[in-house]
């Protein structure tokens, strides 16, 4: 019998910072899935559908009963929870609530397409049932490297969404893909992610490195000229970004399992010194605090 009363369909995602929470499927996969750089939700058994909401609200029940208030963190999965509607996003909230009082933070992923469906006076329902974190996969503010991975959004739907959450009160954690756009889009890549992120402000900033364990055949399909950059290429397009961005109070970090070089900070304060060692490590990178590449765990 399973620990959790709730059923998976593995694989299981969540973001690192989830680590701790109960993780919730409210959906199963991802509602685009046609980013052509994501292996997520690829497989058969992660096709999209929204989870039965009886079914949702029994494993809601059962893990109060089974937990009490020993639970402290929810993340809503699987791809985009946001696909739900506001009242069946809500039923699920206020359920946590009466359910699991010990929960202090509820957070899912958020896809942008998915945020113009709600009002501003929606989201702020949900932040007042409990919603109060959403992981944004930006990816680029590219509009040209957006369209070659078939992300279907452009700069301006991410930032609107990005705008709109912070007005509704929903932190918001924004993620680049460090890259993404290969050695021919790397430069714009690198000062329209700067440029999105400067317009949208938002609480957390994460980076990633683009990398293709199942193989580039999938990427590959809108994107045949694309050359990956080599780590000191990588370090190179971070330390271009991070000198563009004027974040006022961002948490920073690009210490995923895919990056090369971790760093971490609060921006702007920390900026001169995520950037003394960006210039120290692509100066010398033999001598660099670089993770190994059996340690980068893709």
């Amino acid at each position: 019998m399973s620990i959790v009363p709730i059923r998976y369909v593995e694989p299981v995602f969540r973001p690192p910072s989830e680590a701790e929470s109960l993780i919730l499927p409210v959906t199963d996969g991802c509602s685009w899935n046609r980013c052509t750089f994501c292996e997520m939700y690829t497989a058969p058994q992660k096709r999209f559908r929204p989870r039965d909401e009886k079914e949702v609200l029994d494993s809601i029940r059962q893990c109060g009963e089974r937990f009490g208030e020993g639970v402290k963190r929810i993340f809503l999965a699987d791809g985009d929870a946001m696909t739900l509607s506001t009242r069946r996003l809500a039923t699920i909230l206020e359920a946590i609530r009466r359910d699991l009082p010990g929960v202090r933070r509820v957070s899912s992923y958020c896809l942008p397409r998915n945020v113009r469906r709600k009002s501003v006076d929606e989201l702020r329902e949900l932040k007042e049932l409990g919603l109060s974190l959403v992981y944004v996969g930006a990816e680029s503010g590219d509009d040209e490297v957006l369209a070659r991975v078939s992300k279907g959004e452009t700069f301006e739907t991410s930032r609107e969404a990005l705008v709109k959450l912070g007005d509704a009160g929903i932190k918001r954690s924004a993620m680049i893909l460090n890259g993404l756009g290969g050695k021919a889009l790397s430069r714009r890549h690198a000062l329209n992610s700067a440029a999105l992120m400067n317009a949208a402000q938002p609480e957390f900033l994460a980076t990633l490195v683009v990398s293709f364990p199942m193989g580039e055949a999938r990427f590959r399909s809108n994107f045949q000229d694309w050359e990956a950059l080599d780590i000191v290429g990588l370090m190179q397009e971070m330390e271009l970004m991070i000198a563009a961005l004027e974040l006022k109070r961002t948490v920073f970090r690009s210490d995923h399992a895919s990056n090369w070089l971790i760093l971490k900070g609060t921006l702007g304060a920390d900026k001169p010194r995520l950037l003394d060692q960006l210039r120290a490590a692509i100066a010398a990178p033999e001598a660099a605090p670089l993770r190994p590449a059996w340690a980068r765990g893709l």
